[in-house]
């Protein structure tokens, strides 16, 4: 008797369960991103990537990736920031009119860095391309230990 009771329980609380779920509705499907404006602001780089080569651990290393809007509205950048604490951009936040040039001022610290540099800088703003990503590379020399004699005794 005891198992029926139980058995029958279980049957309730799943219909219950299931009457629930069939009151909630689907979840809304969200609207595929919208294509560009045709005459919004349009980036060109000179380049998107810059390696610095080999650079020695200690001084900054600092590049200016140079563009140009060759869209047909003016380009806003509303935040540029670095892939780590390491890598700090500058941009110009007065807004860049067709046919104008602008930069992205990249410092990368190189102190306590020694080994590979593969960094990433990522612009927002209200270009066709809302998010440009600029590349650094390269590799910092660690600095070199100086050894000091110790005199004989």
């Amino acid at each position: 008797m005891t198992l029926l009771c139980l058995s029958a329980g279980a049957l309730a609380a799943n219909a219950q369960d299931n009457k629930q779920m069939a009151s909630i509705p689907p979840p809304v499907q969200q609207q595929s991103a919208t294509a560009p404006d045709p005459d919004a602001g349009k980036f060109k780089f000179k380049e998107e990537t810059h390696d610095f080569g080999n650079v020695q651990e200690g001084p900054d290393q600092e590049y200016d990736f140079t563009f140009k809007n060759t869209g047909k509205s003016a380009i806003l950048i509303s935040e540029a920031h670095g892939s780590c604490g390491c890598t700090v951009p500058q941009w110009p936040k007065d807004p860049i009119l067709p046919g104008e040039k602008g930069a992205i001022h990249v410092t990368y610290h190189t102190a306590g860095r020694a080994g590979a540099i593969s960094k990433e800088v990522i612009i927002t703003s209200n270009a066709q391309q809302p998010t440009t990503t600029l590349h650094i590379r390269g590799t910092v020399q660690p600095k070199s230990v100086a050894t000091t004699a110790v005199p004989e005794k």
